[in-house]
């Protein structure tokens, strides 16, 4: 079974709305967009270009895939190639045709069709940006790992990466690093259900259930 892994932007209080300037996502009124790009620097242009570096599929929202589509055909930047060359699966309920080379519209259900495409051969798939099909692929726990890059900064509004509708699940934690502006470069990887425990002594526990 091939991989899924959601690469995104977060602030420390779990916003991920238009990291990347005001014209990404203004809905709900958002006035923070461009938030990540005074803490831009090699070491997080480097971590990108590993990231992308092999080979890979792609599923995004509407608005990433606009995004993008509307950039990087056009780019000579590091990963261009990459990004055109990738197949792209786009998750649209107001899209009727995706332009993009190599992309695909999803029609039908999103969650069941992102899981037969994990069940195909192929190289990972990966996720950018893309708040709301994120949330749609947390609920059907088709999310293998995380490529978070976290920012210092808290915004007190936007979309957030784990909303209403996360269904509890453990990660572990496979690497950390931080950039030279702060920004911690962190992988966490699926890992089975929750494990809950207590600090409580033992007698004191039992104590307290006794009194219920």
């Amino acid at each position: 079974m091939r991989k899924l892994k959601v690469t995104t932007f977060l602030t420390l209080d779990g916003v991920m709305q238009a990291p990347g300037g005001p014209e990404e996502d203004p809905s709900g009124g958002f006035a923070h967009g461009g938030w990540s790009v005074k803490y831009w620097d090699d070491r997080l242009s480097q971590e990108m270009t590993e990231f992308m570096g092999r080979p890979f599929d792609m599923v995004l929202g509407r608005k990433t895939y606009e995004i993008f589509a509307a950039y990087w055909p056009r780019s000579t930047e590091p990963g261009a190639d990459a990004l055109n060359r990738a197949r792209k699966h786009v998750a649209s309920t107001t899209l009727r045709s995706v332009d993009w080379s190599n992309s695909t519209l999803i029609n039908g259900d999103v969650g069941a069709y992102v899981a037969n495409l994990k069940n195909e051969s192929g190289p990972e798939i990966q996720v950018h940006g893309s708040g709301r099909l994120i949330q749609t692929l947390l609920k059907n726990d088709l999310v293998d790992e995380f490529h978070l890059m976290i920012f210092p900064i808290a915004l007190g509004s936007g979309k957030r990466l784990f909303a209403e509708g996360t269904v509890p699940a453990a990660f572990t934690g496979v690497d950390v690093k931080t950039s030279n502006t702060g920004v911690i470069i962190a992988t966490y990887q699926r890992a089975g259900a929750v494990k809950y425990g207590s600090f409580a002594p033992e007698e004191s526990a039992a104590a307290e259930v006794r009194g219920r």
